[in-house]
C-alpha cells in the first residue's frame, strides 16, 4: 500500500454477477415463472440480491471488448493512470492494491466536481500522531476507457497530509485499490507501461508465468513466501502484496537487529495517516516468489510498534513494487491467483539511495527540488547540506530539465561517483562536490 496507508473500510460486498448479467438472469426469471404466485418469488428473491449487491464496487470490461489495455507512468516507483470522475478531468490515480477502497488526495476535487459530502469517515494507519477525517462520497462514475465503473464510491481526505504531488513531481488526485482489481485480472507489464485488463474466466488467454496462490483478506492480497535472513534462517512470511508501496521488501517483525546485516541504515520509511514512519534499510539474502529465488533484496524494517493496532490480518509485512516491477505481474483476485514472469530487468540488482539526501518536488510546475532530511553521516551531510536547502542543479544541468526520477537515478548509479552540485542555501548559490557512498 501506498506510503503504508491504512483506512477504515466502506461497505463492501463480493460481487457475484455483473449488472449486465443480472439483467440476463432477471429476464429468465420472468421468462420462465409461469404463474403470478412464482414470479412474486423470484422478485423477491432478486429485491434480496439487489439489497446486498448495492454497495458493492467494482469495474467490469464493456461489451465490445475483450480486454482493455491502459498505459500508465511508473513515476518514483508509482504505477499512474489517467481518469475522470463524472465525466471530468483526466485525474492522475495512483494503482495500489494495498487500500481496501479509493482515495481522493486532493480535497479541492469536492469544489471542482460538486461533489455532495455528508458523512465523516476517521482514517487510521501508521506513525506517530492521531488519525485524520475523510468524507465518504456518493456513487462516482468512474471513467476508465473500455470499462464501466459500477457503485464506486471514494474517501476524500479532507486535507491532503501526504504530499503525493511534491513526492512525484506532477499532479496526484488520488488512489485506485480494491474496487479496480476485485472483479478482473489485471496484468502489469513494467516494460511497456501497459495494464492489461481482462475478464477472469479467460485466464487462460494471459495467464502465462507461474502461478502463485494468493488469498484476498480485508480486500487486499496476500501471499506465503519463504525469507531467508543474513544469518541463514528461514522464515515462512505471510506478506501483502502491494502496488503501491515503493520499496522491494519490508518486513515488520524484526526485532532483533541481529538477524541483519551490520550495514543498516535509519530512514523515513514513509508517511501513513497518522505520521511518519520510522526504522531502518538492511537486506536479507533471499526470498522466494513461487519458484524464482530472489536475492540480495534491500528491505525496509518499520520501527513503529503501534502499527500492529492497526492490523486487521496478522502478517509478517509487504512485498512493494520494487520487487514487483522485475516481474510481468498479473492480480488474479477471481481466481485466488498472482502469475509472475520475469521481466527484462529480472537480474539487476537492487541499489539504494547513496547520497543520504530526502527531497520534493516544489515550485510552479514542480521544477524545484528542496532537500526535506539529510541522513547523518551520508554523502549529503559530510559535504554540509541540510534541511530546507534547494539542489539547483547537478553536472551543470538545470533541475528545471530534469525529472525526479532522473535526480533518484543519478544518486544511486554508483559507488564513489562525483556529482557536481550547485545547492541554494543561506541567500548564496555554492558549489559542492558530493562523492555517493553505497551505505547499505
Amino acid at each position: 500500500m501506498l506510503l503504508n496507508m491504512r483506512i477504515s473500510q466502506l461497505p463492501s460486498y463480493k460481487v457475484t454477477l455483473s449488472p449486465k448479467e443480472f439483467i440476463v438472469i432477471l429476464n429468465l426469471f420472468v421468462m420462465l415463472s409461469k404463474n403470478i404466485h412464482r414470479l412474486i418469488f423470484w422478485l423477491l428473491y432478486l429485491n434480496c440480491f439487489i439489497l446486498t449487491t448495492a454497495y458493492a464496487q467494482t469495474f467490469d470490461i464493456n461489451n465490445h471488448h475483450k480486454k482493455v489495455s491502459i498505459p500508465f507512468r511508473l513515476v518514483r516507483n508509482m504505477v499512474i493512470i489517467q481518469l475522470q470522475i463524472d465525466n471530468k478531468g483526466p485525474f492522475n490515480f495512483v494503482m495500489d492494491t494495498g487500500v481496501g477502497l479509493m482515495i481522493i488526495t486532493d480535497p479541492q476535487l469536492i469544489d471542482s466536481l460538486n461533489i455532495p459530502v455528508k458523512r465523516i469517515l476517521k482514517l487510521r494507519g501508521f506513525g506517530e500522531n492521531e488519525s485524520y477525517e475523510a468524507y465518504a462520497s456518493p456513487v462516482l462514475n468512474i471513467g476508465i476507457p473500455g470499462l464501466t465503473s459500477y457503485g464506486v464510491s471514494a474517501a476524500i481526505l479532507k486535507k491532503d497530509h501526504f504530499g503525493l504531488s511534491n513526492y512525484a513531481g506532477m499532479p496526484i488526485h488520488g488512489l485506485l485499490g480494491y474496487e479496480f482489481f476485485n472483479n478482473l485480472a489485471v496484468k502489469v507489464n513494467f516494460s511497456d507501461s501497459t495494464i492489461t485488463v481482462y475478464r477472469s474466466k479467460d485466464k487462460k488467454k494471459f495467464a502465462k508465468g507461474d502461478k502463485v496462490p494468493i488469498t484476498i483478506e480485508d480486500h487486499k492480497p496476500y501471499m506465503e513466501a519463504i525469507v531467508v535472513m543474513p544469518d541463514g534462517s528461514a522464515k515462512k512470511s505471510k506478506l501483502v502484496i502491494d502496488l503501491g508501496a515503493g520499496h522491494p521488501l519490508s518486513l515488520e517483525n524484526i526485532s532483533d537487529k541481529n538477524e541483519l546485516q551490520k550495514k543498516c541504515i535509519r530512514a523515513n520509511l514513509g508517511v501513513g495517516f497518522s505520521g511518519p514512519i520510522n526504522g531502518f534499510i538492511s537486506r536479507v539474502n533471499e526470498i522466494g516468489l513461487g519458484k524464482y529465488k530472489i536475492k540480495n533484496i534491500i528491505s525496509s524494517f518499520p520501527q513503529d510498534d503501534s502499527l500492529k493496532n492497526y492490523l486487521s490480518v496478522k502478517r509478517d509485512g509487504n512485498i512493494g513494487i520494487g520487487l514487483l516491477k522485475k516481474f510481468v505481474v498479473v492480480f488474479d483476485y477471481p481466481g485466488n491467483a498472482l502469475y509472475l514472469k520475469p521481466g527484462h530487468n529480472f537480474k539487476e540488482p537492487f541499489e539504494q539511495d547513496m547520497s543520504g539526501l530526502e527531497y520534493y518536488a516544489d515550485g510552479d510546475g514542480f521544477k524545484r527540488i528542496i532537500i526535506s532530511r539529510v541522513e547523518p553521516g551520508s554523502a549529503g551531510d559530510k559535504i554540509g547540506l541540510a534541511k530546507d536547502d534547494e539542489i539547483v542543479s547537478i553536472n551543470f544541468k538545470p533541475i528545471s530539465k530534469m525529472s525526479l526520477e532522473e535526480v533518484d537515478n543519478l544518486f544511486k548509479s554508483q559507488n564513489d561517483r562525483n556529482l557536481l552540485l550547485e545547492v541554494y542555501h543561506d541567500n548564496r548559490h555554492d558549489m559542492v562536490v558530493m562523492t555517493l557512498k553505497r551505505r547499505i
